[in-house]
């Protein structure tokens, strides 16, 4: 029996109101399409705090800073998590684009966080190492043509 109240929807009807009220989130990295999914609320950090969008809100761009990109899926109201670098955040309809420098999925925040340390920590390590050796070269170069130029100008 149903309530004045209550709605009659049938399968068909009930799929339409559930893709009105879901965007897809694409996270995009130079190597890898990190995840592609429905969702009905995403929350991301810009350098002027966080925002959510929600499906029906306007088009919209940020420039993204490091941290948590937080998403809810339609089938299960569990939030989900991406930690990402520096990227860029474009709405347009129900598209949620998200192209980051380097990215990490996690349902647990706490292991997250820790995934978080463990990959942009070795990333800082790797990119100093690189720094290092191409000042090395720099400089071995900069003498060199130091060289020449004294066994030129003799």
């Amino acid at each position: 029996m149903m309530s004045a109240n209550s709605i009659d929807l049938n399968d068909d009807d009930r799929e339409s109101a559930i893709e009105s009220a879901t965007m897809t989130l694409k996270v995009l990295l130079p190597t890898e399409i990190l995840l592609e999914e429905p969702a009905t609320k995403v929350i991301a950090e810009a350098q002027n705090g966080s925002f959510c969008l929600l499906p029906r809100h306007i088009d919209f761009v940020s420039a993204l800073v490091p941290g948590i990109l937080e998403f809810l899926m339609p089938d299960n109201e569990e939030e989900q998590y991406v930690a990402i670098d520096n990227g860029i955040l474009v709405k347009c309809g129900r598209q949620v684009l998200v192209s980051a420098y380097n990215g990490v999925r996690g349902a647990d925040l706490s292991k997250l966080h820790h995934l978080v340390a463990e990959r942009f920590i070795n990333l800082d390590e790797q990119q100093r190492t690189a720094r290092s050796a191409l000042s090395r070269l720099e400089a071995g170069v900069m003498r060199h043509f130091i060289e020449l130029e004294k066994q030129r100008h003799g």
